[in-house]
């Protein structure tokens, strides 16, 4: 009897222990789902932001998927091409922002973000903020940990800096410039297919998927120092990975939402793993088969291997995570911004040949007939090719927005963003801002940027082709060196128009690129 009763009060405590356990577990979840976000979506307002309302736990994501389905179904054919694409790729906000300004507050699941489309407000909330001042959001962080990890786009801190010291020297004017024999080798191998596939009767050629490619190739031997073969399929696991996680519609930031898109959640988890295996034997060849002169490899990938110093100090090497992590960073980012920067191009001079025309007389000035390219600083004399590069970086940006998360209270004006505040600083839309632009704003216009850097926009943060700050593009020389090689083999090669099979759908996929493809029609020049 006494041995039950004993037993009885055991099986009691027990039951009370798990169900205070169950408790405090759904309480914290609770707190730091529901209770936390609302707290900082109140200070929020109290500022004076206001924006949707929200419906937990789904916040705003079900608005933001109704208006990008009912914008799917209505692309547009290639008679009606516009440049006016604020609505088109980001519908929901373009919404928004007529209801509540250019600076408000939505909601991704559980998480409040405020979004700022207005210049002057950027400009007074980063001015007294150094790079690892800001962070990122957690919930992107988590998002896309098997695609970035803590490569240099996610790491925060004094790990920013750190990172950022071993890659910088990477794209020094030396280094830069011995990249550039790498970047015309697969730039020719790319035009001799197209040259193969023009005379087998095959005109029409889908641009982005053949840009990607080389751009693919350029970045395994420039960085890497490895042949295309070897770094295709981390790049093809990449790219099927920036699919699983943009293309479905998927629970960003809603609690367990992880858990309603388990498939896709798996693939990605498990395709981060084969990238990090591919990467890893990468990194392993280049061990055991050091240069012969004893001197690390001035590639980025030697660069991110080197024992080396920085700001006179030793510098703490990178763990194997954070090697393999830049590696897959760079990898993806490395290919993906001039790979789209040049989509675009084709495109906005397939529509206005007579910039093609323009392009290749100067081109034929500048290095001659024939536009071979002896030297790349002589590149640096392509000015008109300048300012159709950034009046692209204007229109169809391929990084559209920059996400940031505050790291202390930030004073503007009047309010204050508390810290911890996610934010999503709209680029497309100050891009196509008619106040700041003026009414040509949708125009393709490259001569707007003739003597003029920021292309004669009335604010300095309104254009932001590389993001702003301590934080902008570490890489935006090479991109922009190898977009001036390949587009001056292009034109010095073929002229090129529309397919009539085009349709102009830019599509936001992390990257802003155009959901179908670029199929263009190429015609090779005459041999003068």
């Amino acid at each position: 009897m006494a041995a039950s009763v004993v037993q009885l009060i055991i099986m009691t405590m027990i039951l009370a222990l798990s169900a205070s356990l169950v408790i405090i577990i759904v309480g914290k979840l609770l707190f730091s789902m529901w209770v936390l976000p609302c707290l900082a979506y109140r200070k929020l307002k109290a500022n004076g932001f206001s924006g949707p309302k929200p419906s937990f736990p789904f916040g705003n994501l079900n608005d933001i998927k109704r208006l990008k389905m009912m914008m799917t179904r209505s692309s547009s054919p290639l008679m009606s091409i516009s440049n006016d694409i604020h609505s088109t790729a980001f519908p929901y906000f373009s919404l928004w922002q007529k209801l509540y300004g250019k600076v408000m507050v939505y909601w991704v699941g559980t998480e409040p973000f405020l979004y700022i489309a207005d210049p002057e407000f950027l400009k007074e909330m980063a001015a007294d903020i150094k790079g690892k001042g800001w962070g990122k959001p957690n919930v992107f962080k988590h998002d896309r940990e098997p695609m970035f990890g803590s490569g240099l786009v996610m790491v925060e801190g004094d790990d920013w800096v750190r990172h950022r010291h071993v890659i910088t020297p990477a794209f020094s004017p030396a280094n830069l410039k011995a990249m550039g024999g790498l970047m015309v080798e697969s730039t020719t191998h790319m035009l001799d297919r197209w040259a193969g596939l023009i005379n087998s009767g095959q005109s029409e050629i889908d641009v982005e998927r053949e840009i990607i490619r080389t751009a693919g190739e350029i970045i395994a031997k420039t960085s890497f120092g490895i042949s295309y073969e070897n770094g295709r399929e981390v790049l093809e696991k990449l790219r099927e990975m920036q699919f699983t996680l943009f293309e479905s519609n998927r629970y960003v930031g809603v609690p367990f939402g992880k858990f309603l898109n388990l498939k896709e959640t798996l693939k990605a988890k498990a395709l981060g793993k084969e990238i990090d295996g591919l990467l890893w034997s990468i990194i392993s060849d280049r061990r055991k088969n050091p240069p012969t002169s004893g001197e690390p490899e001035k590639d980025l990938l030697g660069l991110l291997m080197a024992d080396n110093t920085v700001d006179g100090r030793k510098k703490r090497e990178l763990t194997t995570k954070e090697l393999v992590d830049e590696c897959k960073t760079f990898f993806f980012a490395g290919h993906e911004t001039t790979s789209l920067l040049l989509t675009w191009t084709l495109l906005l001079l397939a529509v206005h040949p007579e910039w093609q025309n323009d392009l290749r007389e100067e081109i034929n000035q500048v290095l001659g007939d024939g536009g071979e390219i002896r030297d790349v600083s002589m590149l640096a004399g392509l000015k008109k090719m300048g300012w159709v590069m950034n009046e692209v970086l204007r229109l169809y940006p391929p990084a559209p927005n920059v996400q940031r998360q505050s790291r202390q209270e930030i004073q503007v004006g009047e309010v204050v963003i508390p810290n911890g505040t996610n934010m999503w600083i709209d680029v497309v839309s100050m891009h196509h801002d008619e106040k700041l632009w003026g009414k040509d704003v949708h125009e393709f216009k490259p001569e707007r940027f003739n003597a003029n850097i920021y292309g004669g926009c009335n604010h300095k943060m309104g254009f932001l082709p590389f993001g702003f700050g301590g934080r902008m593009c570490v890489g935006r020389n090479l991109t922009a060196m190898e977009y001036r090689i390949v587009l001056t083999r292009i034109l010095s090669t073929f002229s090129f128009s529309l397919s009539p099979n085009y349709r102009h759908q830019p599509s936001h996929m992390l990257s802003l690129r155009p959901m179908h493809g670029l199929p263009l029609i190429f015609k090779p020049l005459p041999i003068n």
